[in-house]
């Protein structure tokens, strides 16, 4: 049951519907499902929708290892809203259908390129340690310099963020064919 739905266009008030409005006309063109529990704390939203729009589009990662990034971390959460929203991209931003699906499967992907596997064992690690190795960590800053490792730590705590607030409100999955497997 979705414990916090949609709310009616006509329902929303002078706080939110501004806030509704810049995400709708934004790079996302409407308002998705994270957004629409975070509508209840339009100012939350509005941070958070900003914060997103940055790691999602415009990180200094690129998109191909931005979707990869939350993949693994809607893997980590079970989310299966941003699962469905984020495995058709990624595939299409260049992560290969067969990395996905072992993402999904919680096996480790057998054939990412040596960029996408610096990303995976800095998100495996970063969500199941809760630390980053320096090994890890020097080959990522190799690659990105200290502004891209702290977008992919940003990417992985705000899709963390967006997962508890959809698991928490058991936000619904929207139809898609990219179902996220049981936990």
């Amino acid at each position: 049951m979705n414990r916090l739905p949609p709310l009616a266009e006509q329902d929303w008030d002078e706080q939110q519907r501004p806030l509704a409005e810049e995400i709708i006309n934004g790079p996302r063109g409407a308002l998705l499902p994270p957004f629409e529990p975070l509508l209840r704390s339009p100012e939350l939203m509005a941070h958070a929708q900003r914060m997103g729009e940055y790691l999602r589009y415009r990180s200094a990662l690129g998109q191909r290892l931005s979707e990869l990034a939350i993949l693994i971390t809607a893997r980590h959460w079970s989310q299966p809203v941003e699962w469905a929203i984020h495995a058709p991209i990624a595939r299409e931003k260049g992560i290969s259908a067969a990395a996905v699906q072992a993402i999904n499967e919680k096996r480790q992907p057998a054939d990412l390129q040596p960029d996408e596997w610096v990303i995976y064992q800095f998100c495996q690690q970063l969500h199941q340690q809760q630390k980053i190795s320096d090994a890890t960590w020097q080959q990522a800053i190799e690659l990105w310099g200290e502004k891209g490792v702290v977008d992919l730590i940003g990417i992985n705590g705000y899709y963390s963020f967006l997962s508890m607030i959809m698991n928490g409100a058991q936000t619904p999955v929207p139809f898609t064919q990219d179902h996220l497997l049981p936990a």
